[in-house]
């Protein structure tokens, strides 16, 4: 029971330091990318915003392509559907959604079943100092003592595995909703600018 408790606690503090990785990194390469953007008044080529590597260069590329296949040439033709382009920038953010999303159900699983193999081995440890107790013939607290704290270590040990992963996982969706609310206002800028340019 420790050694699976063991793996899932491991298991969860490396996601755990991997996550707290992302969401700086991804934090820090959306602002950059915000601020090119904005600084740019217009619709920037997608390729200069690349470089950041924010998840909103991906879904801008998506809506800009959508964009030029409407009004591309020269001169610029006239825009046929400005919630395509939307949309295109929508399946973008959900694609970029889902890979911040990546091993979270990991930590969910870690929180909900650790508390529960911890208890397991408890109990088991218990029955097996109790079924020590009855063949030894002693009836004495001394004689059953050592078997139940060992048994409790296994309790508090899913406690230790499930603890830190259920804080994180609750830290990390709520990242997870703050990057999409913030692709969701971009979506809305771009889908303005869009047609104030072409509408």
């Amino acid at each position: 029971m420790l050694l699976i408790l063991l793996v899932f606690s491991v298991v969860s503090w490396a996601l755990i330091f991997q996550k707290l990785s992302f969401f700086g990194t991804v934090n820090r390469r959306t602002n950059e990318f915000l601020r090119i953007f904005r600084a740019s008044r217009g619709l920037p080529d997608p390729h200069v915003l690349a470089t950041t590597q924010s998840p909103l260069a991906a879904m801008y590329a998506a809506g800009h392509r959508e964009l030029q296949s409407q009004v591309g040439g020269n001169p610029p033709g006239r825009l046929k559907s400005l919630n395509a382009v939307t949309v295109s920038m929508q399946l973008g953010a959900a694609e970029e959604v889902r890979r911040s999303e990546r091993y979270m159900s990991w930590m969910a699983t870690t929180g909900s079943v650790t508390p529960f193999i911890g208890l397991f081995g408890t109990v088991w440890g218990v029955m097996d100092s109790f079924a020590g107790l009855g063949s030894a013939g002693a009836a004495s607290l001394r004689a059953v003592a050592p078997g139940i704290a060992e048994a409790l270590i296994t309790t508090a040990a899913g406690l230790f595995a499930a603890i830190p992963a259920v804080i994180a996982y609750n830290y990390f969706v709520r990242n997870i909703k703050d990057l999409a609310q913030r692709m969701d206002n971009f979506a809305m800028e771009v889908s303005a600018q869009v047609e104030k340019m072409f509408g």
